[in-house]
């Protein structure tokens, strides 16, 4: 179609008398000019809808991207068969190391006298070498050796009742509260036999020289067992992160 059209008027019906004109017959000339949009070519119309899809994402991209989105936590969350394990193992293990702590307090309470000859003898140091040079560490006071079975005792019964608590809160499921009584009672114990029987029985008092007051190797077994729980107990939950 024509962008515009001149169009030129003549005669009386088509154009008007110029009054600056001295009598003269004359015409004015009219320009008229017609402007026409002319419309797009159904090509043009496709690639512009084209470009303008391409441009932004589908909303099936979008639902794929919002489906990953979602979809990421879950893999990384480990399976619950996972938890429930680990949390059978720490039960089970605490359980049996307050059973087992339970039962020496028990034994020493009533069977007062079998361990408090094994106390005094390795106090006094009287079945080690003798040696001059060490025995001077030796107690023999009666009431120091007396004492320091009581304590032996009371720390032993103190430690049985911790872990039972663990216990009792791993069954109800308080895996956190669990998990600190539990890493307390299994302190105590490595404490008592690491640094009591270990380091400062064998060591400072010799027992090592005793072939009949040792209690070096059932020391070292109740050490193990307890590290060896405590690294359990306090393995990382991997569904609580």
């Amino acid at each position: 179609m024509l962008g515009g059209l001149m169009t030129r008027g003549t005669g009386a019906a088509g154009g008007r008398r110029d009054p600056g004109s001295s009598g003269k017959r004359g015409f004015a000339r009219h320009t008229v000019h017609f402007v026409y949009a002319s419309p797009r070519h159904p090509k043009d119309t496709d690639q512009v809808t084209r470009r303008q899809q391409a441009r932004r994402p589908t909303e099936s991209a979008l639902d794929h991207i919002a489906s990953r989105g979602k979809m990421a936590p879950m893999a990384s969350t480990p399976p619950r068969t996972t938890r429930s394990a680990l949390h059978l193992s720490a039960t089970l293990l605490t359980a049996s190391v307050a059973l087992y702590i339970a039962l020496v307090a028990f034994g020493n309470i009533t069977d007062f006298g079998t361990n408090q000859a094994f106390v005094q003898h390795v106090l006094a140091m009287d079945t080690t070498f003798k040696d001059d040079d060490l025995m001077w560490r030796a107690i023999t006071s009666k009431g120091l050796q007396n004492t320091a079975y009581v304590a032996i005792i009371v720390w032993e019964t103190l430690a049985a009742l911790v872990l039972i608590y663990g216990t009792y809160l791993w069954v109800r499921g308080d895996d956190p509260r669990a998990r600190r009584f539990s890493t307390y009672g299994l302190l105590m114990l490595m404490v008592l036999f690491g640094a009591g029987f270990i380091a400062i029985g064998g060591e400072w008092f010799s027992m090592w020289q005793s072939d009949t007051w040792n209690g070096l190797d059932a020391a070292l077994r109740v050490f193990v067992l307890s590290g060896v729980v405590l690294l359990v107990v306090n393995l990382p939950d991997r569904s609580a992160s």
